[in-house]
C-alpha cells in the first residue's frame, strides 16, 4: 500500500491533482482507513501524460501535417494511450530553434513523446534529446524506427545537402536535383 502523497510523486502530478482523482473515483481500489488517510493498492497503473508531435519542413505540406498526427493518434489509440496533447510544427528538422518543439522538451510533466519517425523530431542530435527526456523521466516512442544504417545515412545526407542548397539558392524544390544526385552516387558505389 502506498499513500496518496507517494502516488503523487509517483506518477509525477501534483497532489491536489491525486486528491481530484481519488474523488472523481479515477484510482482503482484508492480508499480512506479508518483515520481519514488515502490508500492506494500497489498494482495501480500510473498515469501517463503522452504527447503526440508531428512535424513537416515547410508549410506546402501542410495537408502532410494533419494526416501524420492521425496516424500518431491512431497509434496511440491502438496502444491505449491516453492521448493529452498533440503538437503539430512547420519547421526544418535540422532547425534548433523550434518554439513548439522547445517547449515540449522543456515540461516536466510529460512521460511519453510519440513521433513517427526519428527524423520528425530531429535530424542531428538524437540521442542527446533522448538523454534529456530520459533526465526528466520520459521516454520517446518511434513508431516508424528506420534500423538500416545505410538508409539512415543516406537520408542524413540528403537532408543535409537539401538544406544547404536551399539556404544557398532559396529554393525548396531543391530536394529532387538533390536526392537524382544521390541516385548518381549510390550507383557510382555499388
Amino acid at each position: 500500500m502506498k499513500t496518496l502523497s507517494e502516488y503523487a510523486k509517483e506518477n509525477r502530478v501534483h497532489y491536489r491533482t491525486a486528491w481530484n482523482h481519488f474523488k472523481e473515483g479515477k484510482i482503482k481500489g484508492a480508499f480512506k482507513n479508518e483515520y481519514g488517510k488515502v490508500l492506494i493498492p500497489d498494482e495501480n497503473i500510473k498515469f501517463e501524460y503522452v504527447v503526440c508531435y508531428a512535424r513537416v519542413s515547410s508549410s506546402e505540406n501542410r495537408k502532410n501535417l494533419d494526416t501524420q498526427a492521425e496516424r500518431l493518434i491512431n497509434y496511440c489509440n491502438a496502444r491505449g494511450y491516453q492521448v493529452k496533447q498533440i503538437i503539430k510544427e512547420c519547421g526544418s528538422g535540422l532547425n534548433d530553434k523550434r518554439p513548439k518543439l522547445l517547449k515540449l522538451l522543456q515540461s516536466p510533466e510529460i512521460s511519453k513523446i510519440v513521433v513517427e519517425h526519428k527524423d520528425r523530431l530531429i535530424r542531428f542530435g538524437y540521442n542527446y534529446i533522448q538523454l534529456l527526456v530520459q533526465k526528466n523521466n520520459c521516454q520517446i516512442e518511434i513508431i516508424n524506427d528506420v534500423q538500416n544504417d545505410k538508409e539512415d545515412l543516406m537520408q542524413d545526407f540528403v537532408s543535409l545537402v537539401t538544406c544547404f542548397t536551399a539556404r544557398l539558392y532559396g529554393l525548396r524544390r531543391s530536394r529532387r536535383k538533390t536526392e537524382k544526385f544521390i541516385k548518381v552516387l549510390e550507383n557510382e558505389i555499388l
